[in-house]
């Protein structure tokens, strides 16, 4: 099941100048808070496949939207 968000669907840009040295493996986070937990599973172009790690769930969002989660969690 592809999880979409209301800025994918009504292309709203919620575009930020992100760390864009996000790479496969990272933890990351996609809005304000710090949950959600995402990890990386593949980078095509701009766009992400994650994985949240608590359920486990996959979806598929912009690399912009994308921020990684430094240090311990």
């Amino acid at each position: 099941m592809l999880q979409v968000s209301y800025t994918d669907l009504i292309e709203i840009s919620a575009e930020h100048e992100g760390d864009q040295d996000i790479q496969v493996g990272d933890l990351v986070k996609t809005g304000p808070n710090l949950y959600p937990h995402y990890t990386v599973i593949a980078i095509h172009g701009e766009k992400v496949w994650l994985r949240d790690v608590q359920t486990l769930m996959d979806g598929l969002t912009n690399l912009s939207r994308c921020k990684r989660i430094n240090g311990p969690v």
